[in-house]
């Protein structure tokens, strides 16, 4: 019987941009996707969490939602511009001071990042309780195997510059720091890596706490954890991974491009 030949598959790639103002554009889109994409996992505590996308030209400045407005009526109209002193640029709402001293201080000591996300998760929340890192017990957690971090300190709500500086410095090179009690932050080089990161994350704080009720779970060696790491946690798949949620989300709320 004859075998036919297997044909390279056409993985997508990140778009190219042909001026700053298009880029802009798909970083504020797909920024105002990302919150609509929170708030229909639950993501949203109150008026707690933020996501912010830097902005391509003004590189000490970027995106962030409005302080007070639900993560699931965020459109891209609604997006405010911070500047590095934490005033608003763009946009007539006020920028949540915890947003700014986490997330400035993260894209500060972080030229790569071009977007951070965090909120006040369930499953983070509750994880981040403990103390711990991630065990790679699933082969989607690998993503994250050697490559998070944790903050080990909690001295309140983050106010302080400071604090934020302390928290870019426990993130480092990686891509995901658990905050003791208090939650996660992720970050990406798009804002689709990012939104991604936190998703399964979250889930995979999830699947640890569930596994750890019900028994001892089994880790994944070292070397198939870091083989798995390669191919789950890289910056095209953290980018690739977010597409399906993105057609999803954009079909079924149109009303986030206004």
């Amino acid at each position: 019987m004859a075998q036919v030949a297997s044909r390279p598959m056409a993985v997508p790639m990140p778009p190219t941009y042909t001026s700053v103002e298009d880029e802009r554009l798909h970083r504020k889109q797909r920024l105002a996707g990302a919150f609509r994409l929170f708030s229909r996992f639950g993501f949203d505590e109150g008026v707690a969490g933020h996501i912010t996308a830097r902005d391509p030209e003004k590189l000490d400045h970027f995106w962030v939602n409005p302080f007070g407005m639900h993560f699931g009526q965020i459109r891209v109209s609604d997006l405010i511009l911070v500047n590095d002193e934490g005033e608003v640029v763009e946009g007539d709402r006020p920028v949540n001071a915890a947003a700014f001293a986490i997330h400035s201080q993260v894209h500060r000591a972080r030229p790569d990042v071009v977007s951070a996300a965090h909120s006040h998760s369930t499953y983070g929340r509750a994880w981040s309780t403990l103390g711990r890192l991630l065990d790679p017990i699933t082969q989607d957690v690998c993503a994250f195997h050697r490559d998070h971090a944790l903050f080990d300190d909690y001295t309140g709500v983050v106010l302080d510059l400071e604090e934020g500086r302390r928290i870019g410095e426990a993130l480092g090179p990686k891509k995901a720091v658990i905050l003791r009690n208090h939650g996660l932050l992720t970050v990406g080089k798009s804002v689709e890596e990012a939104a991604w990161w936190f998703i399964t994350m979250e889930r995979s704080c999830q699947v640890q706490l569930m596994a750890e009720a019900a028994g001892n779970p089994v880790l994944i060696d070292e070397e198939n954890a870091t083989k798995t790491a390669a191919l789950v946690g890289s910056d095209i798949a953290g980018w690739f991974s977010f597409q399906p949620l993105w057609d999803r989300i954009t079909r079924e709320q149109p009303d986030l491009f206004e």
